[in-house]
């Protein structure tokens, strides 16, 4: 009895070690990892093309299919956080570890599940701020895939809480402002003015810069988006969104893909 006892805590242990060993790692569909595309104005490439370069993925050369944990053993541990919903640490770390892995897998309905948990521990404790971004997170690649629009704003309230708590993280002000440049209708002046924010605390926040200088093109307002290009270009010569957005300006044109 004492041994069975021992292997289910074991085995429970293991199973969320693997999942909670991917915060940090790797990045939600839309908002990390992004810094290697080829067409930073098109999200549905960043989206499609997220782990196309491994370099992307800074400290971790994860990949779904090495990755040593059954549909089942996730089914099972959401199972158990259900049957202890007060068990803050549980309930955080398989959510933002199952959150990673979703992504991963790029599973929209696992995304949802780890939704489900993260609101559930931010229920629990909603000061924690790891549990506010990464629920921020979850909201925005679902109200991006979805299309749905009440999730982009329930992203940004959620980012809202996470920055009056943390107003110097670029990360996650940048996120807020690319709520404003996807969302439909889009707010690209709002987005404009969140980028900006984002950069006044990290110069160098390359999503920012390159979303922004993609902002500029869609606004048609060529001399500034070649200022924030240069920009980009000072933060990292060797971004992957450079040349596209060169092109655009000298084209004068902004050229989504389909």
């Amino acid at each position: 009895m004492i041994f069975a006892k021992l292997w289910v805590m074991k085995s429970r242990i293991l199973t969320v070690s693997i999942l909670a060993a991917l915060v940090g790692l790797i990045g939600g569909f839309l908002l990390a990892n992004g810094l290697n595309r080829s067409t930073l104005n098109a999200l549905k490439i960043q989206l499609d093309k997220r782990n196309a370069d491994p370099a992307a993925n800074v400290g971790t050369s994860a990949n779904p299919n090495d990755l040593n944990v059954s549909t089942e053993d996730i089914r099972s541990k959401i199972a158990e956080a259900d049957a202890n919903p007060t068990d803050l640490a549980f309930q955080k770390s398989l959510g933002r570890g199952l959150y990673r892995f979703a992504t991963m897998k790029k599973d929209v309905e696992l995304v949802q599940e780890s939704k489900r948990l993260l609101i559930r521990a931010n229920s629990l404790d909603p000061k924690d701020y790891e549990i506010l971004v990464d629920l921020g997170n979850a909201h925005f690649d679902i109200g991006y895939f979805k299309k749905d629009s009440a999730s982009f704003k329930l992203a940004r309230e959620t980012y809202e809480r996470a920055m009056t708590a943390k107003p110097t993280d670029a990360d996650v002000v940048t996120d807020y402002a690319l709520s404003f440049y996807v969302d439909e209708p889009t707010d690209l002046k709002r987005a404009v003015v969140e980028f900006q924010k984002a950069l006044k605390i990290n110069p160098k926040q390359e999503r920012a810069l390159q979303f922004l200088t993609s902002t500029y093109i869609r606004e048609s307002d060529f001399p500034t988006a070649q200022k924030t290009l240069d920009q980009l270009k000072e933060a990292n010569p060797k971004n992957g969104a450079i040349a596209d957005l060169m092109t655009q300006i000298e084209t004068k044109t902004y050229t989504p893909q389909p």
